[in-house]
């Protein structure tokens, strides 16, 4: 250093040492005020939101120090508002219905998933692909008043093809194809007669020549499915397992079977979103998801099946949901890349077609 600039610096002390002070102030501010890092989460309200928020929510925010905000909104207006924000997304972790899910996955919507030790605990049917993987499931099935069919002399279904039985004519309730349950009736009406999702033809034959004379009622919502349950003018419909432990809580004699030709699994899937700003602490929410102790909370509270093949329920949880290898056997898994692509071209069919 010069002898000049020396004696510039030394005369002005003081003042040096309160500008640096200053300085360190200025620039030590921020990391004071800083914010604690935040994880954005989109799932469905009701009792998903509730159970989210007291239950499964506030162990991981303690563990890794982040504050979580729910996004509440049902599985198509997240996967609007993942599309709307591509390239800037705002939303860290997506949870959703498997067939909105798929879509995301075809837009390119989720990041790959990490591997971790919990992946080898899933059952593969959970495992939607290399970027998305069910957290919990339900069945679509048969549900039919058990004391009506007794009353009928009706042996108990097990196929179904027992939405074909002209003994049922008036007395049967299908959703429509708006409906995830019509729709996977469909599907599973064409599989029956050698077809499926890439040959939907034998499904519609099916429908509008075998089924749809038998139709007293297209109920849109389970709420109106339950309701024609109760007054006893459909005595056998497609149901979800779900809907149906809730009408067996009110006493009514459903009675839920997984025909012999499967029934299907309507999972719930989750996916880190592609080019978030947390993509780590995404993964290990995901993974969070998976582990034995939030998949009990969801099958105790919400009626999800386990797909961690690890977890033990008890009895009378595991008859509420699908649970054990065994179940899991006889659900089967829907094409959704398939369904997707055609699906407003089969709606439209339908709606000329099958509810005429």
């Amino acid at each position: 250093m010069s002898k000049a600039l020396h004696r510039r610096l030394s005369a002005f002390p003081a003042r040096s040492a309160i500008a640096a002070v200053a300085f360190a102030a200025v620039f030590a501010a921020p990391l004071v005020a800083q914010a604690e890092t935040t994880l954005y989460v989109a799932n469905v309200g009701g009792s998903n939101e509730q159970l989210y928020r007291q239950k499964v929510i506030p162990p991981f925010e303690k563990a890794h120090n982040v504050k979580i905000v729910y996004v509440a909104g049902n599985s198509s207006d997240t996967l609007a508002k993942l599309q709307a924000q591509k390239g800037h997304q705002q939303i860290n972790v997506a949870v959703m219905d498997d067939g909105p899910m798929y879509q995301a996955m075809q837009m390119n919507l989720c990041a790959k998933l990490d591997d971790a030790p919990v992946m080898n605990d899933v059952y593969p049917l959970a495992k939607l692909g290399p970027t998305a993987i069910g957290v919990g499931m339900v069945a679509t099935g048969i549900g039919y008043n058990e004391e009506a069919f007794k009353k009928a002399g009706l042996p108990p279904p097990d196929s179904w093809k027992a939405l074909t039985d002209s003994h049922l004519k008036g007395k049967l309730g299908v959703p429509p194809i708006t409906n995830t349950y019509g729709l996977h009736t469909l599907v599973m009406l064409a599989r029956l007669s050698g077809g499926g999702e890439k040959n939907i033809e034998p499904g519609f034959t099916a429908m509008t020549k075998q089924v749809a004379p038998n139709v007293l009622s297209w109920a849109p919502t389970p709420g109106e499915m339950d309701g024609q349950m109760q007054s006893g003018d459909v005595i056998l419909a497609p149901y979800g397992s779900g809907r149906a432990v809730a009408l067996q809580n009110t006493g009514f004699p459903l009675k839920f079977i997984y025909p012999k030709e499967g029934a299907v699994a309507l999972q719930v899937a989750a996916c880190v979103v592609a080019e978030n700003a947390q993509p780590q602490l995404s993964q290990q929410f995901v993974q969070y998801l998976l582990t034995p102790e939030v998949q009990m909370l969801q099958a105790q509270n919400i009626g999800l099946g386990p797909v961690n093949k690890t977890v033990k329920l008890s009895p009378e949880v595991a008859a509420r949901v699908p649970y054990g290898p065994d179940q899991v056997a006889k659900l089967t898994a829907m094409d959704w890349a398939t369904i997707n692509q055609h699906r407003t071209e089969w709606t439209e069919r339908w709606n000329r077609s099958v509810e005429r």
